[in-house]
């Protein structure tokens, strides 16, 4: 009866642990400014999605300079998942979720589909999210390739 007693009270010390991991690495994430919350599904199909709200992982992304970092909500991982570089995002269009997408992403979401280095992917966040991404990429410095639509 005592042992139960210590492996629960143990179990329960580890989950508390396991939450309070997750908080502080997304307050390091978020420490330095400039995140959001995006959810991304990576390398689509030509010219149509997989059907439903398939595929879609919900994360934070990251301004860094000239890239975006993609983190997993759900990881542990002090690096993020996925780094899109500026110059190499190419938006393709702009739609709204459609059938079971709406519940497999938040509220409110707008989904862009973009090409990175030949990979087509699609990124759900905001208005205001999306907002702050598109000027991201139009503020590119002198020179540089934009391609925005």
């Amino acid at each position: 009866m005592i042992l139960a007693l210590y492996v629960s009270g143990a179990v329960v010390l580890l989950v508390l642990l396991g939450l309070f991991v997750f908080g502080l690495r997304r307050r390091l994430i978020q420490r330095s400014g400039g995140t959001f919350d995006c959810s991304l599904r990576w390398n689509v199909a030509d010219p149509e999605p997989e059907p439903g709200g398939k595929g879609w992982v919900y994360g934070v992304a990251r301004y860094n300079s000239d890239r975006i970092e993609w983190f997993r909500v759900f990881s542990y991982a002090p690096r993020p998942r996925r780094a899109l570089e500026r110059a190499s995002i190419e938006v393709v269009e702009r739609r709204t979720p459609q059938g079971e997408e709406e519940l497999a992403l938040l509220s409110d979401a707008v989904v862009l589909t973009c090409r990175h280095r030949g990979t087509r992917l699609e990124l759900a966040m905001s208005d205001d999210a999306l907002t702050g991404f598109l000027a991201w990429l139009e503020a590119a410095p002198p020179g540089q390739r934009v391609n925005v639509a």
